[in-house]
């Protein structure tokens, strides 16, 4: 999977394809069935799905189609870290449900989503493989990373599970970590490049812009008065917001994309509240009402830190050239992303 090429300016159909192949259709999940058609199944918590998982997942399909088998990718809701580290857990890349859209917007046939509760993570290695096979039925291949853990406090490794495999009829596949700059592509490192701002590279490594999704919320107004049509997008406290600071980014309800420039943060000059979980997004070529509805906010690059202003009027100007930049690399007008 190649790392998305974004050559400024972009064209309508090009800003179109970007978000298509960034923010995924969530609806129709192909949860996968028993069968007796064999199972080529690609296991992880996949945060992301960057370009190591997608190699991971990739070469499972590939088994699947020739072997005429189906491929399968099994994950876990909620991602596992959430109920082992608490409080302390990573910022999440993606939900699990856009984790799961995203492999099935791959090719993959089948999603598998194990409700990752307490009473399962107490399972045995054993255990573990039994729930796979009455979820599946015929399992033909396992493909997981080569660091792969499995059962009560991380008991199964991948000669575990190949073991396992050899007494149950299925083979298993370890893949090494993709490495792109000397380095692996890790979740933990598309995190850290988020933090410091770096969205084009963190898209690099992810294969696509990364996105988060949030509910429009009521703001101060000040966008409004500046004759900025704004959506105030809250997020999920649990999502991987990038570092504070204006981007130029996308904004889409899944039919519809509208460029933006977008502040993550309250601004420094209202310094009334802090709020990591929060953005404003000034849409280019939007005319109505978003108050209420979800929308996903898609960042194509860095613009500019965020600082305070000695006054409305340098704010209005300097947001107004960040409005000027995205109009001529982004676009001026929504563009249709789905019917």
């Amino acid at each position: 999977m190649q790392a998305p090429t974004i050559d400024f300016p972009l064209s309508k159909d090009a800003l179109a394809e970007l978000v298509r192949g960034s923010v995924p259709a969530v609806s129709g999940i192909r949860e996968a069935v028993a069968s007796a058609v064999p199972a080529y199944v690609a296991i992880g918590a996949f945060d992301g799905v960057h370009r190591g998982h997608r190699a991971l997942i990739e070469a499972c399909m590939n088994e699947a189609r020739a072997r005429g088998g189906r491929s399968v990718v099994v994950t876990f809701d909620p991602d596992p870290s959430e109920l082992i580290a608490g409080a302390s857990a990573e910022r999440q890349l993606l939900s699990v449900r856009d984790r799961a859209a995203i492999c099935q917007a791959l090719g993959v046939d089948e999603i598998l989503l194990i409700p990752f509760t307490s009473e399962f993570a107490q399972k045995k290695p054993i255990d573990f493989v039994d729930y796979l096979l009455q979820a599946l039925g015929t399992v033909a291949q396992v493909h997981v990373g080569t660091n792969f853990r499995f059962g009560h406090f991380g008991a199964g490794h991948v000669d575990t599970l190949r073991g396992i495999g050899e007494h149950t009829g299925f083979s298993v596949v370890a893949h090494n970590l993709l490495t792109c700059g000397d380095a692996p592509v890790s979740s933990t490192r598309i995190r850290a490049l988020l933090a410091e701002g770096h969205v084009g590279e963190a898209a690099a490594l992810l294969g696509r812009c990364h996105f988060i999704r949030g509910s429009v919320a009521h703001g101060r107004g000040e966008g409004t008065s500046f004759g900025f049509p704004t959506a105030n997008v809250r997020c999920d406290a649990r999502s991987c917001m990038p570092s504070e600071g204006v981007y130029a980014c996308v904004v889409t309800d899944g039919t519809m994309a509208w460029p933006a420039a977008a502040n993550v943060g309250t601004p420094p000059t209202f310094e009334s509240r802090h709020d990591a979980c929060f953005l404003e997004a000034n849409l280019l070529g939007f005319e109505g009402d978003l108050y209420g509805r979800e929308l996903a906010v898609m960042f194509v690059a860095w613009l500019r830190a965020s600082r305070p202003f000695s006054s409305l009027e340098e704010l209005e100007r300097v947001v107004l050239g960040n409005i000027d930049w995205v109009r001529h690399n982004v676009g001026e007008s929504g563009v249709e992303v789905r019917a």
